[in-house]
């Protein structure tokens, strides 16, 4: 598990600016709701900063597609701030 946080840490890194991040589920969202070694137990905040959250479980897809429209802005929103 310890890893694999690494492992995304590292993506999130290595992506240039500006970046989103979008959590999909319920799970990505807060950790899920059973203890044990499949889940993420901290949720998505935890391990980078998340800009868009959209809850489900699983999520509906016009969910999803909402929390990427969502991200699209927060990315401009980004982008007007650093030009």
């Amino acid at each position: 598990m310890k890893r694999n946080i690494e492992i995304i840490q590292n993506l999130y890194r290595q992506m240039p600016e500006p970046k989103v991040v979008v959590a999909v589920g319920a799970c990505a969202c807060s950790g899920g709701s059973s203890p044990g070694p499949t889940t993420s137990r901290a949720g998505s905040t935890k391990v980078v900063p998340v800009d868009v959250y959209v809850p489900g479980c699983a999520a509906r897809p016009e969910s999803i597609i909402d929390g990427v429209v969502q991200g699209i802005a927060a990315l401009e929103e980004k982008r007007k701030k650093t030009a």
